[in-house]
């Protein structure tokens, strides 16, 4: 198994990876620190195992955070499952609830260059082996996955808060459900062939981020 997409441009990870920010003073950091929370903005993914709250670095790779925003302000992550859960690895999800979503938000964003580092509870777009590839589909890294780096996935960010939520989505189905039928079917497909699979409720930004620049 490889991170190549599959005919929806989602990620397939290969099997054969193996599953296997300081803080600052006050008084000496304050520019870096104020800079640095200007470029971050908060998304909380309200999921049927609890809320997931994620810090996105727009710093890290601007195009990615930019599009994920953009996403999340659609309401495309509305309903979307969680349909691709290796343990150790990784939880992905991307789909819309509707083909008509999936199809309406199918283009591809350039490439970011690769600044953070895949560890557990970091978050990034799935890609194919093409460049600038990404389209809708992320993953949560649920192992330290820094592998993944030379490849060039390039993290937006991070869970901040509920990885135990993360950690206890369902994985019953592993790598099952078949993304072309997904982006051809969307929830309709999942809820027949995959009833247990967990999903995302609803996704919003949390209030008061401001998408400065955005």
């Amino acid at each position: 198994m490889n991170l190549r997409s599959r005919p929806s441009k989602c990620i397939v990870v290969a099997m054969v990876l193996t599953f296997g920010i300081a803080g600052c003073a006050r008084d000496t950091k304050q520019t870096a620190t104020q800079s640095s929370v200007a470029d971050i903005y908060r998304v909380v993914l309200d999921t049927s195992r609890g809320p997931i709250l994620i810090d996105v670095d727009r710093s890290l790779a601007p195009n990615g955070a930019k599009r994920f925003a953009d996403l999340v302000t659609a309401h495309y992550f509305d309903g979307a499952r969680f349909y691709r859960v290796v343990p150790g690895f990784v939880v992905q999800w991307g789909a819309a609830a509707t083909p008509a979503l999936t199809k309406k938000w199918d283009t591809t964003i350039p490439d970011d260059p690769v600044k953070g580092s895949n560890t557990r509870g970091t978050v990034t777009f799935a890609a194919t082996g093409q460049p600038n590839s990404r389209t809708t589909h992320l993953f949560i890294n649920l192992g330290d996955n820094t592998r993944l780096d030379a490849m060039g996935f390039a993290p937006i960010g991070h869970v901040e808060s509920g990885m135990q939520a993360v950690d206890s989505i369902y994985s019953g189905y592993g790598e099952q459900p078949d993304q072309s039928l997904i982006q051809r079917q969307g929830n309709a497909y999942l809820q027949k062939a995959f009833p247990r699979l967990d999903y995302i409720r609803t996704a919003h930004l949390v209030n008061g981020t401001r998408l400065v620049g955005h």
